[in-house]
Order: C-alpha cells, then sequence, then structure tokens
C-alpha cells in the first residue's frame, strides 16, 4: 500500500477547542496520498481534477460535494483551475444538541459521501461558509458557538440542495448545469445525444456548452471522457471484467480505441494499470 502524509488538526485549527475552520483552496494544486486527523467537506466551485478516494478516482468539476472521514486516505491530480473550499471539522469537539448523525458521516441511514449539489444550493452555502471562515479563525467563546451554528446551518442546506446523479429527476428544470451533469454520469455506458437532451429540456445547444466551460474549465465531450475513463479505472481496480468487457460497459463500443485512449490519459495501457494496483495491493 502507498504511504500518506497525516495532516494535524493543530495545523489547521486556531485552538484546541476550536471546532472547525475552513482552508480555502484558490486554486486547489495537486496533493499527495494523506490522512487527517479532522474530517473534511470539500465543495468544489470551479474547474476540474482527479480526485482519488480510498483508491477509488472521481473527476470532479463544479458542484461536486465530498464528505470525508478522518481515516480517508485520498489526493488530488491532474488538477485544472480546480478551485474548493474544505471545510474542517472534529466531531468530537461539537457540542450542540443537534442531529448530527443525519448530516454529517457516518450517516445513520446511508453511508454515502460523494453527491452533486445544485446550483441554488452553491449559492445558498457560499455566504455560510465566507462568515464560518472569519469566525473559525477567533478563539473567544462567542465564536466558538458561532461557527459551530454555521456548521449546523451549512450542513443543513447541503443535505436540502445534494443530490445523488439517480433522482436527479427530482430537481427543477431551471437548474441547466446540474441536469446536464447527472444526465452525462447515468450515460457512462451508452451514446449521449446533446441535441435530444436540449430539446427535451428546451435549452439552447451553443449556450449550455459555453455555461459547461466556463463551470468546468472542459467540454462537455472531454467530461464525458473523462468519466468513463474513471469508470473504467474502477473496474480494472476492482472487477474481474476482461477489458473489452470494461470498455463496453463505459460506453467504448471499440476496445482498441478503448485501449488507445486510456493510455493517452494514464500513461499505461489498462491492463498495465490493472497489473499494477494488483500489485501494489499484495506488496506488504
Amino acid at each position: 500500500m502507498r504511504e500518506s502524509l497525516l495532516l494535524e488538526s493543530r495545523d489547521y485549527l486556531p485552538s484546541e477547542q476550536m471546532p472547525v475552520a475552513v482552508a480555502e483552496r484558490y486554486p486547489q494544486e495537486g496533493f499527495a496520498t494523506h490522512t487527517h486527523q479532522f474530517c473534511e467537506i470539500v465543495i468544489v466551485w470551479r474547474g476540474n481534477g482527479l480526485h482519488v478516494l480510498n483508491d477509488r478516482p472521481y473527476r470532479i468539476t463544479c458542484g461536486d460535494i465530498f464528505y470525508v472521514r478522518a481515516s480517508d486516505c485520498h489526493s488530488y491530480e491532474s488538477v485544472h483551475d480546480l478551485v474548493l473550499d474544505n471545510i474542517i471539522y472534529c466531531p468530537e469537539r461539537l457540542r450542540l444538541n443537534a442531529q448530527w448523525e443525519s448530516l454529517l458521516p457516518p450517516f445513520a441511514a446511508l453511508d454515502e459521501r460523494y453527491w452533486r449539489l445544485s446550483t441554488q444550493g452553491m449559492a445558498q452555502a457560499r455566504p455560510i461558509i465566507a462568515q464560518l471562515s472569519q469566525e473559525s479563525r477567533k478563539t473567544d467563546s462567542l465564536s466558538l458557538q458561532l461557527t459551530e451554528a454555521l456548521l449546523l446551518q451549512l450542513a443543513i442546506v447541503l443535505k436540502r440542495h445534494r443530490y445523488a446523479v439517480e433522482k436527479a429527476h427530482m430537481l427543477p428544470d431551471g437548474e441547466q448545469l446540474d441536469l446536464l451533469m447527472a444526465a452525462l454520469q447515468s450515460g457512462i455506458d451508452g451514446h449521449f445525444e446533446l441535441g435530444l437532451f436540449c430539446q427535451q429540456h428546451r435549452l439552447t445547444e451553443r449556450a449550455l456548452k459555453l455555461l459547461f466551460r466556463q463551470q468546468t474549465g472542459m467540454t462537455i465531450n472531454h467530461y464525458l471522457r473523462q468519466i468513463r475513463l474513471c469508470q473504467a479505472k474502477r473496474l480494472l481496480r476492482r472487477s474481474e471484467f476482461r477489458i473489452s468487457d470494461i470498455a463496453a460497459r463505459c460506453g467504448f463500443e471499440d476496445s482498441n480505441y478503448f485501449s488507445v485512449v486510456f493510455a493517452r490519459e494514464a500513461g499505461m495501457t489498462p491492463r498495465e494499470y490493472r497489473q499494477r494496483f494488483v500489485a501494489m495491493e499484495g506488496a506488504p
């Protein structure tokens, strides 16, 4: 297994009593594999990159949200103008009598830590995080109480406006970028027709392409290819499917073309990638 850095609470929180801090990453550079003495909520505002969480790769961009536990191992790679906030918190320091178990991991009902945050949710979360960033730098008793209250407010907003891809039908029609992201992620294994999507949702194709590029730093086709490659990496690491089957499951009709694209992006063939992680898991 790969060695990882340990990030300590004392380097990010101003006192041993303060339960919350905000680490602004404007931009987030590549960051080696690490764990923490604290938990994190990661909200991506702009740009894109590869987030590897517990050896599972995610192509992240505007609107992605992750809940990261202290014991989780993660890193950032291949970043491009990636802007995010890390809301750092220590569960053992929280004093408010709130239903934290339904708002922060480990969740009582569902052990899911990766979601998408709607455009409306992002707009509501921004001012809360800005105030939280200011208050969490102080050490007086009122600031301690206010930071925890702001964390509670933020956690409620995130729960109200986060969504899983398979439940994107619950989004309002005005959430153009969210609807498109959900359609792309749920259509990894098949052909995505942008013109048909725009027709169904009464959207202008040119304007949607421009909005997507502005928010993510990628074209729609590039993003779709990236999330397909991320899915392929997961299957190569965690399954025994043949490479041709993985190509088909990830929306590549031609397995040879899949191998060429994969090698160009990953710097190794799918077979070499699989062998690399088999060897790593077998290492002491």
